[in-house]
């Protein structure tokens, strides 16, 4: 299936280096973002890793054969990562959030560990297909916050998952249906924390794939940028008209 895909990265209004970190593979179906855990040194090391393991293991015979593929990956550049943060000359933590998305022309597969987002567009409806590692999701989900205060928590930034993190890596898995005329919307959190759904939704035009793009950029340059912002738009084909 001949997907198309626009990816945009930018350093933001406040920050002094980009540690996030893209994969625009339309060729093998795979497109991912990285996004270098911010407050711990060389976050720009982890993405460009987690991008570079992802895209080494592009290659598969199936697309579960893919996601396994890429899961592994992952595993093995966490390893990585936890060495190196350990033998660092001020040990810690060197880490990145990540969130890979693999099609073929009947279904998708999302693999993800951290707050960086997934969003399947269809019929004019936006779903989100991830739901964060995070410590204000944990609030929400116990009931105790809104989504809405979520946004604006004080510990919004506090992730519970993230490649480099922790020697075993948890991801998270899904799988379903790809259907003609979808949009796939893959965001760091530089995006969501300014940009509601609605107005993702409100910015996409299938027909005009960067301008959607530079739009959604705009946007969050607009409120500020206070982090690095990163998004990938990937549109599959609409059936032909006979």
């Amino acid at each position: 299936m001949a997907f198309v895909s626009v990816a945009r990265t930018h350093i933001g209004c406040k920050r002094n280096l980009n540690e996030d970190a893209f994969l625009d593979r339309p060729d093998v179906g795979l497109w991912a973002i990285a996004d270098g855990m911010g407050g711990h040194d060389r976050g720009e090391v982890a993405s460009a890793k987690v991008i570079a393991s992802l895209n080494a293991a592009a290659h598969g015979s199936s697309l579960l054969a893919r996601a396994l593929a890429a899961r592994s990956a992952l595993c093995d550049v966490n390893a990585e990562l936890v060495r190196l943060g350990r033998e660092a000359p001020v040990p810690g933590t060197i880490g990145a959030t990540v969130v890979a998305l693999l099609c073929d022309d009947k279904a998708f597969m999302c693999v993800w560990a951290g707050d960086s987002r997934a969003y399947r567009v269809r019929c004019g409806d936006v779903q989100a297909l991830t739901r964060d590692h995070s410590l204000v999701q944990r609030l929400v989900d116990a009931g105790e916050i809104s989504q809405v205060d979520a946004r604006d928590h004080p510990n919004a930034n506090v992730i519970t998952r993230a490649v480099g993190a922790d020697p075993v890596l948890e991801v998270d898995l899904i799988q379903d249906d790809v259907q003609p005329g979808d949009i796939f919307v893959l965001t760091s959190d530089g995006v969501t924390r300014l940009v509601t759904e609605g107005e993702l939704l409100a910015r996409l035009d299938r027909a005009a794939l960067s301008a959607s793009a530079d739009r959604i950029v705009d946007l969050v340059l607009s409120r500020g940028a206070p982090d690095n912002l990163t998004l990938v738009l990937v549109a599959v084909p609409e059936r032909r008209k006979r």
